[in-house]
């Protein structure tokens, strides 16, 4: 469970990376659209867990890469955002959030299951 300063810290990264990918990273993305969809820190704010979720399905891994290798330059663009707000810059890791596919195929399972009427005795 996060403490309450985890979550805060979370949704301040969470916004100022957003805006870093619309703004200054968005090179990286070569024009899809990439939501920050989770952050999750450590309890002692070293490191935080990123996890986005795209638009274009085909290529994500791709973009991923490409976020993973600029993640040094990420990371200084976020620490002058956020240097009033935090002492020291999380190392910044990134994640795919899969939970849109984890949903449409749990709708799938459920639609298939076939459930017999009740036989009145």
């Amino acid at each position: 469970m996060e403490s309450k300063r985890q979550q805060k810290v979370g949704k301040l990264i969470q916004k100022d990376v957003s805006e870093i990918f619309q703004k200054e990273a968005s090179h990286l993305l070569s024009g899809t659209f990439a939501t920050v969809s989770i952050v999750k820190v450590t309890p002692d704010f070293g490191l935080a867990k990123i996890y986005l979720s795209f638009l274009n399905d085909q290529n994500k891994e791709i973009y991923l890469e490409r976020i993973r290798e600029s993640s040094g330059l990420i990371r200084s663009v976020l620490g002058q955002k956020v240097r009033h707000q935090l002492r020291n810059v999380p190392q910044l890791q990134f994640y795919i959030d899969d939970t849109a596919e984890y949903v449409a195929n749990i709708e799938r399972l459920f639609a298939g299951i076939v459930i017999p009427p009740l036989v009145n005795e």
